[in-house]
């Protein structure tokens, strides 16, 4: 498993590269002896195309990005793309003269808005760079071989929206519904992480709602409002569920972490807890303060820090 999204990504780009090298280059090649012919460039890429793996389309351009051959595609050639100026796209504007390929960083193509991306191979003939062949790729027709990459568990903080937190200290906090009856919601909460198979949850104590998710059902999310919340007999919903054995957040942690989030919510009339999450799997809790500012970290860490490292810190 990659360590991050952008190994990840590295590790999908290489394995493409390594395919499409072999048959870009022997196509370049034939079009090196075709250059200027448009007819014999079409008959030499309808022949290529067969071996360039998972292609939308094959043209040549010039040094300038103009267009010197129509588009093959699997079901023939496309003569509209002809004398097409594309200079201004990004692998264009990626590419370096003295690269022999390239394949560019991912785009939204201009005419599917769909995600693509395209590989370019110089054109050479007596040491001269005539131009590039193009190969286009819809990013829905390639193969995902790379492994799924692991979420980053170092603390993070992410600031919010700039409206927000340039007026934070113009307000302050209103007792919401959820507020009203704080100690029973999150008693509620506890037992359905603890008890009840909810493994993900995010609590709105602002807006007085939580949204969980379900062992049983994790692929949709259940919305409780501040009545569901107040009512002990929710709890009767949801059946027992023995707590995951390989949950990195221990069932004994649970009732601390939801403690220290509402204590959160009103150690400060100014800077305080908006909403938070947990995600008993991955070990992670989130914190959103009334600035707008996120943070996010692994549920030892904020067990180890007391109110008044929140109530010091710059959310």
């Amino acid at each position: 498993m990659a360590d991050t999204w952008k190994e990840s990504i590295n590790l999908q780009r290489n394995k493409l590269a390594n395919l499409l090298t072999e048959p870009l280059a022997n196509i370049a090649q034939k079009c090196a002896l075709a250059w200027g012919q448009r007819e014999r460039l079409d008959t030499e890429l309808t022949a290529g195309f067969p071996h360039v793996p998972y292609c939308t389309y094959l043209y040549i351009v010039d040094n300038k990005g103009i267009q010197l051959s129509d588009n093959i595609s699997s079901g023939g050639i496309l003569p509209e793309h002809f004398g097409r100026d594309r200079s201004s796209r990004p692998y264009m504007q990626e590419l370096h003269t003295s690269e022999e390929f390239l394949l560019s960083e991912a785009y939204v193509s201009l005419r599917a808005s769909r995600p693509s991306l395209t590989a370019l191979q110089a054109i050479r003939r007596n040491n001269e760079n005539l131009g590039y062949l193009g190969a286009d790729f819809d990013l829905r027709d390639l193969p995902m071989s790379a492994q799924l990459y692991q979420e980053s568990d170092e603390w993070r903080q992410i600031k919010g929206d700039p409206a927000i937190r340039s007026l934070v200290f113009q307000q302050k906090r209103v007792v919401s519904l959820l507020d009203d009856n704080i100690d029973q919601a999150c008693a509620i909460l506890a037992e359905l992480i603890m008890e009840r198979g909810m493994f993900q949850g995010v609590i709105h104590f602002s807006s007085s709602r939580a949204t969980i998710w379900l062992l049983d059902d994790p692929y949709r999310y259940r919305i409780l409002d501040h009545e569901a919340l107040s009512d002990a007999d929710i709890c009767l919903t949801y059946p027992h569920q023995t707590y995951p054995a390989d949950a990195l957040i221990p069932q004994d942690s649970i009732e601390a972490i939801i403690d220290g989030m509402r204590k959160l919510r009103s150690v400060d009339e100014t800077i305080y807890l908006r909403s938070a999450s947990v995600n008993i799997f991955n070990g992670m809790i989130s914190l959103t303060f009334s600035c707008d500012g996120t943070h996010y970290m692994l549920h030892d860490e904020f067990l180890d820090k007391d109110m008044s490292f929140w109530v010091g810190s710059d959310s």
